[in-house]
């Protein structure tokens, strides 16, 4: 099952010398054919830790340039993505939305709920553009599972990806919250196994994608969870090749 192609839907980019080459080689390694890419090292992994308990956030810029330039001469292979911040206008956004493939909005990094018009206001570039809206969501007011699906109906023509299989490694309740959502994937990088079983099961293998966020985990990890479920081969394909395809508008290949 896994020999099958795989599309990464969630890896970064870390701003440090040789980090593409170091990307790519691990591509050939882990047998990935293709990856969405986005923006790395916005924030420091303690100062998110302590985010993610407490609060705050950074104004700080993802590099998005430095993202276009990694995914540049890849013949697709990398699938740039942006990491928004909603601290700035939208219009820088828009500027340049036409070379990326999607959009990212994190409430852990920058701290904006999405509830915010600001978060609203760039959903509106992305649904103007046709970029799908890759969302990590928190178990804090304006940010959580049930915001995001409150901001997918807003939006029914835009596609939502809810990432790391919710909040925490078990968040049953959050397929339980989209489960009604169409318009809402899950990717399932960090969730334990049961969660990713339930989610095939509830929402279809049509609504799951494979994502690492590598370099923070390894693909081998996420490879070995999907392998230990012993899903059908069709199912495998849908998770991870079809769905990805067609959240950036590509045909099956």
């Amino acid at each position: 099952m896994i020999g099958q192609s795989v599309f990464d839907f969630h890896i970064r980019l870390v701003p440090r010398p040789g980090a593409r080459e170091q990307l790519l080689t691990m591509l050939d390694e882990c047998r990935l054919e293709r990856a969405v890419v986005c923006a790395g090292g916005t924030i420091d992994l303690e100062r998110l830790s302590r985010q993610l308990i407490i609060g705050g956030h950074v104004e700080t810029d993802a590099d998005n340039l430095a993202v276009l330039r990694a995914c540049k001469g890849t013949d697709g292979r990398l699938v740039p993505f942006y990491f928004a911040n909603p601290h700035r206008e939208p219009g820088v956004y828009r500027e340049v939305a036409a070379e990326f493939r999607g959009l990212e909005v994190s409430p852990a990094v920058h701290g904006v709920a999405l509830t915010d018009p600001r978060v609203v206001a760039l959903v509106e570039v992305a649904a103007a553009v046709g970029h799908p809206v890759y969302v990590v969501c928190l178990d804090r007011p304006g940010a959580g599972v049930a915001d995001l699906v409150t901001l997918a109906r807003r939006f029914p023509e835009t596609r939502f990806v809810l990432g790391h299989c919710g909040i925490g490694n078990i968040d049953l309740y959050a397929l339980e919250l989209i489960e009604d959502v169409p318009t809402v994937l899950l990717e399932t990088s960090g969730g334990y196994t049961c969660v990713t079983e339930a989610a095939l099961r509830r929402l279809g293998a049509d609504r799951v994608v494979f994502g690492s966020e590598y370099p923070l985990q390894h693909p081998t990890v996420e490879l070995a969870k999907y392998e230990s479920l012993r899903i059908a081969p069709s199912q495998w394909r849908q998770v991870a090749w079809d769905n990805a395809h067609r959240l950036i508008g590509e045909g099956k290949p």
